[in-house]
């Protein structure tokens, strides 16, 4: 031992200051090398590559169980399906709740000068408009060819003017549509308008579906006519909930679900929730909820917050936090924090718009389901729905954050449902106006690796430059350091000589 020790101390003292000056140097380089991997890796991914290789395949190796994996599997509420993975994340959807650009957003931009749509926005709803309202066999028609055309002009007093020309040729259901949306300034002038084209497209649609079985021609005129029907009747019921009658909506809208109940593409269900929350039938919610919050169906945040929010209706009126944490959550109060944790996961960015920590804009015609978007076009139409329920916001404001404590890190795994999609903040960007400060979940925080590669970095560069100017004192330093370091060592081993038999040592120290 005390050789070795000999030969260590030899071997420090052998070592000039060129040798300190390249090893501090060699290290510096290393460690900004990493450094910059990983921050292009960071910006590029949202994660840190160390972090992901130690958690994806170290922590397997070494034995480590992914509770998260088996979590999922059980609690995803069967959203696991090798199928549905392969549908795109930031898939677009048609707002079921869109307003009327007439009635609403022209007279939000002749109030306050702003756009509330964007372009990209709005050039979705025409490529709807194009697929759910015209066919191949347009041309054959005049009015319908002229409206064909009408639905790809970007001007909207060109499409107005077309329209206008096409009820000149004959009684064209589209046309009444869209002056009803583009040209009507009030709710009222719309609903005449509407009124006017479902006795036009109820009478297509008949004509069309004796002769759907004739011919793939007939087959794509009928699918037109139903959809062009359906958005009819939506819209006056919409336009029922509008101008305050709402029972009378609610029965145009279960009557529309009743005779068209393969359209579930429209979500005329996120509509009869918003009615029957302002009825205050809460019955007939948590009815229609039992059939859509179902685990074939893709979720929304209208039915999961308005699941949160029947259960937090049970207990929020008495729920107090100092109570709650002397004597612990009932089996009711911990349904509703539950249920609130699983809103909350599905769509982070909707209690702040309903707590009123951000304030709201007009939604956009389409949505981003749990993006920013969402939130918007929710919290709009349902934020009354939460102040009229006693002290459900108050749970809200008590619970929300938690959630955030419940997902497993990294955040890419998710808990209930499929990980948070990375892409929503470039799509909420893209569907939001520019005046609106769009809201980001998960907030991308620099990982530990690259906050620890960046100190060692200006560490290690910090000594290669010391060493660099004072040599001889980096060097003595370093000596020092390394005496200090090994100085347990040596002790444990002294101690050791001492106890064992010195033969029985030599034979340790042969071996």
């Amino acid at each position: 031992m005390c050789r070795s020790h000999k030969m260590l101390s030899m071997f420090l003292n052998t070592l000039t200051p060129k040798f300190y000056v390249a090893l501090t140097g060699t290290s510096s380089l290393i460690s900004g090398l990493i450094l910059i991997f990983e921050w292009w890796y960071f910006r590029k991914y949202g994660t840190s590559f160390i972090e992901q290789v130690s958690v994806s395949h170290l922590r397997p190796l070494l034995g480590g169980v992914d509770n998260n994996s088996s979590n999922n599997s059980n609690s995803s509420n069967g959203d696991s399906d090798s199928n549905r993975q392969s549908v795109s994340e930031c898939k677009v959807w048609r707002n079921p709740l869109n307003l009327f650009r007439g009635a609403e957003y022209n007279r939000y931009t002749w109030v306050t000068g702003r756009e509330p749509l964007t372009y990209y926005d709005m050039n979705l709803s025409a490529q709807d408009h194009q697929t759910f309202f015209t066919c191949d066999s347009d041309h054959l028609r005049p009015a319908d060819a002229i409206m064909q055309k009408a639905w790809r002009e970007r001007n909207p007093q060109a499409r107005i003017s077309a329209a206008h020309e096409a009820l000149e040729i004959n009684e064209c259901a589209t046309a009444y549509i869209l002056l009803a949306e583009e040209e009507a300034t009030t709710i009222a002038e719309a609903e005449k308008l509407f009124k006017q084209a479902l006795k036009a497209g109820d009478g297509c649609y008949r004509r069309s579906q004796q002769l759907q079985h004739h011919g793939s021609q007939y087959e794509a005129q009928h699918r037109r006519d139903t959809n062009v029907l359906v958005y009819i009747k939506r819209r006056l019921a919409m336009c029922a909930r509008r101008l305050g009658r709402t029972r009378e909506a609610v029965k145009m809208m279960r009557d529309l679900m009743k005779e068209f109940p393969l359209l579930s593409m429209f979500n005329i269900h996120e509509n009869l929730l918003e009615a029957l929350l302002e009825l205050q039938a809460y019955a007939d919610v948590q009815a229609v909820l039992a059939k859509y919050d179902d685990i074939s169906l893709p979720k929304s945040a209208t039915i999961c917050y308005t699941a949160a929010l029947l259960k937090a209706r049970a207990v929020s009126d008495k729920f107090s936090p100092e109570a709650a944490s002397r004597r612990g959550l009932s089996t009711a109060e911990m349904n509703a924090v539950e249920a609130i944790h699983r809103a909350v996961e599905f769509n982070p960015h909707v209690p702040k718009y309903l707590l009123e920590m951000k304030s709201l804009i007009l939604p956009p015609e389409h949505i981003l389901k749990r993006g920013d978007s969402e939130a918007i076009a929710y919290a709009f139409f349902h934020l009354a729905h939460w102040k009229r329920v006693e002290g459900a916001l108050n749970l809200l404001h008590c619970t929300w954050e938690g959630t955030f404590r419940m997902i497993p890190y990294p955040l890419e795994k998710g808990h209930l449902f499929y990980p948070y999609p990375i892409c929503t903040e470039t799509a909420d960007r893209e569907l939001l106006p520019s005046f609106h400060e769009v809201s980001v979940y998960p907030k991308k925080e620099l990982p530990f690796f690259i906050l620890f590669t960046a100190g060692l970095c200006s560490f290690t560069a910090m000594l290669a430059l010391l060493t660099h100017q004072f040599p001889e004192l980096m060097g003595v330093f370093a000596k020092a350091f390394l005496s200090t370091l090994f100085a347990p060592l040596n002790f444990v081993m002294e101690k050791v000589e001492s106890i064992l038999p010195s033969s029985l040592w030599h034979q340790l120290t042969r071996i």
